[in-house]
């Protein structure tokens, strides 16, 4: 009777731990996820500077939970299975940020979602009837606040004319020192390559998205 009572003060006292230990490993794995997937979103300026600060502190966060995890393994025999649990989610998160394309799925879904507004633009400065207005940038088109947000860095958009036609980027994200990562709209038959932002030196970058439809970066 006495050890049956002491099992269940045992395992009542486990509850709560093995309840912490899951509620702290699912949330730092959801945000060390989330930050994994949308960082080059993240990498905009002057966002930048702070991401410079939040990746190591999730790393360490993450690192650190993994590690109280894995302590938890040694209870698994007395406890039961639920003492796995939290080092389950870690591992399991671990091997979604080692395989998983997940900033690829992030950029898939930035290119779905906005192509057919930035189509319509691309349509609009093709015809004129937007013209670069920055005074400081010749190539620079603000679209404004009541434009649908299709562009990183205050919804600007670079246009480059050229003898093949009209270039039109997008940017995803916006770095120091004139770096960029976005979606180039080339003209048809066009080469990205001939984009006058890559004559110093060729893209980082070169992904097709679809037709006359390339990420970019520098």
């Amino acid at each position: 009777m006495a050890g049956s009572t002491h099992q269940s003060t045992t395992e009542a006292a486990a509850t709560p731990s093995v309840r912490t230990a899951l509620l702290a490993a699912t949330t730092v794995s959801i945000v060390t996820l989330l930050i994994a997937t949308f960082e080059l979103a993240m990498a905009d300026w002057p966002l930048s500077f702070v991401l410079l600060g939040i990746l190591p502190l999730v790393a360490l966060m993450f690192f650190g939970c993994g590690l109280w995890s894995a302590t938890l393994l040694i209870r698994v025999r007395h406890g039961g299975a639920q003492f796995a649990a939290p080092f389950f989610i870690c591992a399991l998160t671990l091997t979604i940020l080692a395989y998983a394309p997940l900033q690829q799925i992030a950029l898939q879904r930035n290119f779905d979602w906005h192509r057919t507004e930035r189509e319509r633009i691309v349509a609009r400065v093709e015809a004129g009837d937007l013209k670069p207005n920055v005074d400081t940038n010749e190539n620079l088109i603000a679209l404004g606040d009541d434009a649908p947000n299709v562009s990183a860095g205050g919804n600007d958009i670079v246009v480059d004319q050229t003898d093949q036609g009209t270039y039109v980027l997008f940017l995803t994200s916006r770095g120091l020192k004139h770096t960029f990562t976005g979606f180039l709209h080339v003209p048809s038959g066009g080469d990205p390559k001939k984009f006058s932002e890559f004559d110093d030196k060729p893209p980082t970058r070169l992904v097709r998205y679809g037709k006359d439809w390339y990420f970019v970066a520098n």
